[in-house]
């Protein structure tokens, strides 16, 4: 067996240089502090501190919608694409972190050799080497480990990035899904009202035959009987807008998305808290991903100030050399090498300064752009909260508007018939209760539209369980 001493002590040595080197320049990390208000501007104190769960679209009791989000979450293109840019992100950040580790080869050769001497003497021999070669970087200033932490935060803002890709295309498919069943409300009360006005306009036409009405009635009726027929075309193409929409989300085509039978009223109406103001932060991915940049904006002004520092390199080699000459054999020799080498900046033109300036302006863009998000974050919600509760008293008011409507219309239709009231008079009533249920229907849409706001305000139901690296 052949021993190598020197070779261990001087691998020996190498490795704790490596293990002692590691020290950063350059400014640490510091969270941003956000003020958050106290409270909800738009929500009373009961039930603060509830927030929704990450399946928070079941919430609404449709099978179809829960359906639609989970297709969407595994067709959505934009999702897809959202996926591959994290997977850019984290083979990158592996990329970045091989720099703290070193690199490990081996190379082995062999062959014959015929050397002919002067004196016309031929020799001949075999060769045969194989070495192990270890190559490191001494990262004294943590520039290697500064730019692993900065490809690291890096990856987790494009993870939070995804989460955002997702959280918004649920919202999409549950708002556009709200829609469409909206318009097909509006559109069963068009048809159902329509029919009753033909079925008044053939009583019409009956008693006009009979002299027992003016022809100035029918005339009126057969206008009110167009007017609704013409109406159904827009809210016929509304709907086909809204479907292909919602297929486009889901990463299909309009033809291959098959919906069943659902009414608007079917869905239940949620009722969601708007939480502590102050765990917001945590749970927006959109403010977490804005904070992920932030941090690795950070760590690139560490990367630029170390650069400014001498770059030392250490090589080690180790390995096996033989000879088999033609008449004896030299026994194996051990073969081994150190080398240290060092590289200091001394003028570069203003380049490093520049990459300097460079990153602590990006620092500061990304910080603003993290003051925004948070912001934006705040007043997400206090809109959605508004928006919630102004829109349920208002399909509560419409409610109601409804039902006196439907009162209305019955009793000039039974006056009219009663010959107490003119045809006029009827027709307006027809065209209130109309009207009323078609704004009914908007309301109750529009109310449901307003919750999927706020749960997408709040995150969605997402939060954040670990921090990146700082």
């Amino acid at each position: 067996m052949i021993h190598f001493p020197k070779v261990r002590s001087l691998f020996e040595l190498f490795c704790s240089v490596v293990i002692l080197a590691g020290c950063q320049v350059g400014p640490a990390y510091r969270h941003p502090v956000i003020p958050a208000p106290q409270a909800w501007s738009a929500e009373s104190s009961e039930g603060l501190g509830v927030w929704p769960t990450s399946d928070w679209w079941r919430a609404f009791g449709s099978p179809q919608l829960a359906k639609l989000i989970d297709r969407a979450e595994t067709g959505n293109l934009d999702v897809a694409a959202a996926s591959e840019r994290l997977e850019e992100a984290d083979a990158q950040a592996r990329e970045a972190g091989s720099a703290l580790l070193p690199a490990i080869g081996a190379n082995a050769n062999g062959g014959t050799a015929r050397q002919l001497s002067i004196t016309g003497h031929e020799r001949h021999r075999i060769y045969g080497a194989g070495v192990f070669q270890a190559t490191y970087q001494l990262d004294f200033w943590g520039k290697n480990r500064s730019a692993s932490q900065a490809a690291q935060n890096t990856a987790a803002a494009a993870q939070f990035a995804a989460q955002v890709v997702s959280l918004s295309t649920a919202s999409a498919v549950a708002t556009t899904y709200i829609g469409l069943l909206g318009v097909q409300r509006q559109q069963a009360l068009a048809q159902e009202n329509l029919q009753r006005q033909r079925d008044m306009l053939a009583g019409l036409v009956a008693k006009e035959q009979a002299g027992i009405i003016p022809l100035l009635d029918l005339a009126q009726q057969r206008e009110v009987t167009d007017q609704l027929a013409a109406s159904l075309p827009p809210m016929a193409q509304q709907a086909e807008y809204l479907h292909t929409a919602l297929a486009v989300l889901l990463g299909v085509l309009p033809e291959d998305l098959h919906l069943e039978p659902e009414a608007l009223d079917d869905l239940s109406m949620p009722a969601i808290a708007g939480g502590l103001p102050s765990q917001l932060l945590l749970r927006r991915p959109d403010v977490q991903g804005a904070e992920a940049a932030l941090k690795a904006a950070n760590a690139n002004i560490r990367v630029a100030r170390a650069a400014f520092f001498p770059s030392l390199n250490l090589t080690a080699s180790g390995g096996i050399e033989s000879y088999a000459l033609t008449h004896f054999t030299v026994p194996p020799l051990g073969i081994y090498s150190l080398a240290a080498s060092m590289t200091q900046p001394i003028f570069e033109g203003g380049l490093l300064r520049g990459q300097l300036d460079f990153a602590k302006a990006a620092y500061r863009e990304d910080l603003a752009t993290y003051r925004k998000a948070a912001l934006s974050a705040f007043g997400d919600v206090e809109n959605a909260l508004t928006d919630a509760n102004q829109l349920a008293a208002q399909e509560a008011a419409d409610t109601d508007t409804l039902r006196s409507a439907r009162t209305s219309a019955q009793m000039a239709q039974d006056a009219f018939h009663g010959g107490s009231t003119t045809m006029l008079d009827a027709l307006a009533g027809e065209d209130a209760l109309l009207l009323a249920e078609e704004s009914q229907a908007q309301a109750r849409a529009q109310h449901l539209q307003a919750l999927v706001g706020l749960y997408r305000a709040l995150g969605g139901g997402w939060a954040s369980h670990a921090g990146s690296a700082s």
